[in-house]
């Protein structure tokens, strides 16, 4: 786990983060139809699980930009993370629970959905929250009964939780192409809008890069 404390007085969103801090603490959440019609495809082609190469997108979008990857040392300190990984619910059918896992992000998308599949089978019969030493990661959940138009995360903390929360929900088919609804909540101490956004239209522009068969 490797970071880098930021000086506020030089950082250049320094000003911007301590009023959204101190004064102001917002979180922002907005909700993106995306086309998940490529990434569908490549998974069912190839043999492979829909739900790790989705968390892997998302991944390797969130590891792309400083804005998601900021956290707090033990001693309180802002910092920016070099690399964070998802934290993921895998849920059980047959109790309706659910394991909460980490699993190391890689930017190979095979390595990480071997790894996912390791983790699982590894921790199959665990319940609730399987202890890790990092504490470098982001919220990864998915609702796969509905289709919704928003979803929204309280973290009922001191409001300095700086982590990305992503959610998505279950895909479906119109005209030939499936879409899912994602949501990602995000401080606005280390995002704005703009950041926000770009979120979604890089994530697109992932999705759509997964090759035809």
């Amino acid at each position: 786990m490797t970071y880098q404390t930021v000086n506020l007085d030089t950082w250049e969103r320094g000003s911007l983060f301590r009023f959204y801090m101190d004064r102001m603490r917002i979180v922002m959440s907005l909700t993106v139809d995306v086309d998940v019609t490529p990434l569908l495809t490549f998974a069912r082609t190839r043999g492979m699980k829909f739900y790790p190469l989705m968390i892997w997108s998302v991944s390797k979008v969130v590891n792309a930009h400083a804005e998601f990857r900021y956290g707090w040392d033990d001693d309180g300190n802002l910092i920016r993370w070099d690399t964070v990984f998802p934290s993921y619910a895998e849920f059980h059918r047959e109790d309706a629970a659910f394991t909460k896992l980490v699993t190391p992000y890689s930017d190979d998308p095979f390595r990480f959905h071997a790894r996912f599949l390791e983790d699982r089978r590894r921790y199959r019969a665990a319940r609730g929250i399987v202890p890790t030493p990092l504490q470098n990661t982001f919220d990864v959940s998915c609702l796969p009964w509905v289709r919704y138009r928003h979803f929204d995360v309280h973290v009922f903390d001191e409001g300095k939780f700086l982590a990305p929360v992503v959610t998505w929900g279950r895909y479906t088919e119109e005209g030939g192409r499936f879409t899912l609804p994602l949501t990602m909540n995000i401080h606005h101490a280390v995002a704005d809008g703009f950041h926000l956004s770009r979120f979604f239209l890089e994530l697109q522009e992932q999705l759509d890069t997964f090759p035809k068969p």
